[in-house]
């Protein structure tokens, strides 16, 4: 079969979530594909280093569209001209909402390919509420997109009633990750600079550095958790100053652990004894399942769909996304008995093997993607 052409378009291409389904999903598809990526922010491609080399792909710059700048015919005409080499085009999140609205502005008077939108949750700027003018504009720009990809009931809920996009246009496919990946030990070395004395323990989370993330949160947390309790935080990004500057006013600087970026969460996951999700949005994280998958208990906020991806019985640690206190008392709880984090540790990974391995979503998203471009020996491949 010949190779399908996917143009993606990203708000940003560096490692989230998001992304790294994508390039799972690249990995999974093999020589059946080549990719372009554009980002919507320049320079933006940290995600790139973990696409196998085998995979074509291209992250063109001059040679390409901005994908960000002032809307305008123009600029979404010179957007639908390039879109027009390509069998399929993936756009993600708000980012890339200009490239949907060129596409459906176009789609019909310069035979467009299908474009299927995705959509995994809300930055800091729309936590407490979600912009007017940015719903008004994903109502017109979607409106000729094959599908709308989201991962929780509540991205579901919100492409229906305030996008007002037709059920049978939405699909909700839950992340799935290769949950026997990580069934491993920790390899040593593989989170630098990491401590942990007899009879401390180590909360443990891995996320991007930004605002949304609420990690200065998670540092006060902790320290009001108890003086034997460490932080530990793999992942970069712009907030890392404001988590050291907190830990620094509360004299906890040397219990925290901030070694950057680091790759496959499953090589250190299990040096962890609760893993923690402080954010102010979420819907439906990878990296909890990761953890779960790792048979870790679970401390996070009630955001997005997290109650409802645990165990039942981790299911008293997500506390209200305010709440430092239930945040501070969920963590000394679990740091006090080690039974208890056993326990909850072992139902999350019973739950993550049987219901959010990776093969029922690569499935689903072959068979979505294969079905827009009329290419059922794409759809059917494995």
């Amino acid at each position: 079969m010949a190779a399908v052409r996917i143009l993606h378009l990203h708000s940003s291409f560096n490692v989230g979530g998001q992304e790294s389904r994508t390039v799972r999903l690249m990995n999974h598809f093999r020589d059946q594909a080549v990719h372009t990526v554009l980002s919507a922010v320049d320079d933006a491609f940290d995600a790139a280093d973990a696409i196998d080399r085998r995979i074509e792909v291209s992250f063109p710059k001059d040679a390409a569209p901005l994908l960000a700048g002032r809307p305008g015919m123009g600029r979404y005409r010179r957007l639908a001209d390039y879109m027009k080499k390509f069998d399929l085009v993936l756009s993600y999140n708000w980012g890339a909402m200009d490239g949907v609205m060129a596409h459906t502005l176009f789609m019909r008077s310069m035979h467009l390919p299908p474009l299927i939108h995705h959509e995994d949750g809300f930055n800091h700027d729309e936590v407490a509420r979600l912009k007017w003018h940015r719903n008004w504009f994903r109502i017109i720009a979607l409106q000729r997109a094959n599908a709308i990809v989201v991962p929780s009931k509540t991205l579901e809920q919100i492409a229906r009633t305030v996008w007002h996009q037709p059920p049978e246009k939405i699909v909700r496919f839950p992340n799935g990750i290769d949950t026997e990946h990580f069934n491993r030990r920790p390899q040593r070395g593989s989170f630098p600079g990491f401590q942990k004395r007899e009879g401390e323990i180590v909360v443990g989370t891995n996320a991007g550095l930004r605002s949304v993330k609420n990690l200065p949160r998670l540092v006060r947390a902790v320290a009001a958790a108890g003086p034997n309790i460490r932080l530990a935080i793999a992942g970069e990004g712009p907030d890392r100053a404001v988590i050291l500057a907190e830990a620094a006013r509360l004299g906890i600087s040397e219990r925290v652990m901030m070694p950057g970026f680091l790759r496959d969460p499953a090589r250190y996951l299990r040096l962890f004894d609760v893993y923690a999700i402080s954010s102010d949005s979420e819907q439906y994280p990878v990296s909890l399942v990761e953890a779960m998958a790792s048979g870790l208990p679970i401390v996070s906020t009630d955001v997005g769909d997290v109650r409802n991806i645990v165990a039942r019985e981790n299911r008293r640690f997500v506390v209200p996304r305010t709440d430092e206190a239930a945040l501070a008392a969920a963590i000394q709880a679990l740091a006090t008995d080690s039974g208890l984090r056993d326990a909850i540790g072992a139902a999350n990974r019973l739950l993550a093997y049987s219901q959010y391995d990776e093969d029922t979503m690569l499935a689903r998203y072959r068979q979505l993607y294969g079905s827009a471009m009329k290419r059922a020996d794409f759809a059917r491949q494995s």
